[in-house]
């Protein structure tokens, strides 16, 4: 089974096999719970949860950045996510923040979040230095275009080979620039079409051999409606594990998902027949 460990200045996360990342959306227009933990007191709560369900660390997101959603202010996305990410820091919550906005990581980190997963990729100079500049590892994401468009016609010749040539591309601009550590995320559902998406899922292992760890998110995303899920979001649940656990066989090192509980045993359960087989 892979080690992982993901040094910062908050800490190092150190994990084995394929971990758990916990979403905590305090977005009230979120598409997948309708804004059930806009609060910060709900969204304490649920990620507390989170982390007793399993999760290795929680996600924090203050804006939408669903098909066709439009950006919002830097100060509100702060408003949002900031109270909670102070509360779950004095609670010994690992978090990041998951944001495209300089400003917005900036004051997350300044308020105890341990790692910026950012959704352009650090391909924004600022976000690259202030990773740099404060020491904490990063997500470094896959997205053509940007949320409001990038669903209208994404076209790639290789959708392999385009999305490993950025990640690759900015890891090393990462550790160049003296990011500590990084995550690797192929963007599923961020300006790709079903067979896009479905064709990255397949060939997962081209991008696992970048030796730097992968994440994986397809949580209750639309695109599972092509493989049988149901057309609301919350009742993809079944259908994001059986994504996952193929994903953490192809290579994943984490997973980001809304149903930490299921995640957790399912990839525990998968883990035991894998070793029993061997």
């Amino acid at each position: 089974m892979n080690r992982f460990e993901l040094p910062g200045a908050r800490g190092t996360l150190r994990w084995q096999g394929t971990a758990v990342m916990g979403i905590v959306n305090v977005t009230p227009d979120s598409f997948s719970d309708g804004g059930r933990h806009a609060d910060v007191a709900s969204a304490v709560e649920h990620a507390l949860q989170l982390m007793n369900d399993g999760a290795l660390l929680v996600d924090v997101g203050g804006e939408s950045t669903r098909p066709g959603s439009d950006s919002i202010s830097a100060a509100e996305e702060t408003a949002r996510t900031v109270p909670v990410i102070r509360a779950l820091a004095e609670l010994g919550v690992p978090c990041s923040i998951d944001t495209r906005k300089p400003e917005v990581a900036e004051a997350a980190l300044a308020a105890g979040a341990w790692l910026v997963n950012d959704i352009g990729g650090l391909r924004d100079p600022r976000m690259l230095s202030l990773c740099a500049e404060a020491a904490v590892p990063a997500v470094i994401m896959h997205m053509q275009g940007e949320p409001r468009t990038m669903q209208d016609d994404p076209v790639y010749g290789d959708v392999v080979a385009e999305v490993r040539h950025m990640l690759h591309e900015q890891a090393e601009a990462a550790a160049a620039a003296g990011v500590p550590g990084v995550l690797l995320d192929p963007g599923i559902g961020f300006g790709k079409t079903v067979q896009h998406n479905l064709t990255l899922l397949l060939r997962l292992g081209q991008l696992a051999d970048l030796e730097l760890p992968l994440l994986v998110g397809v949580s209750r995303k639309g695109f599972l409606k092509s493989l049988g899920a149901s057309g609301e979001p919350a009742s993809r649940d079944a259908a994001s594990v059986a994504v996952h656990l193929d994903a953490a066989r192809r290579g994943a090192a984490m997973v980001r998902v809304h149903d930490v509980a299921s995640h957790v045993q399912a990839l525990a359960a998968q883990t035991a027949l894998l070793e029993a087989e061997v």
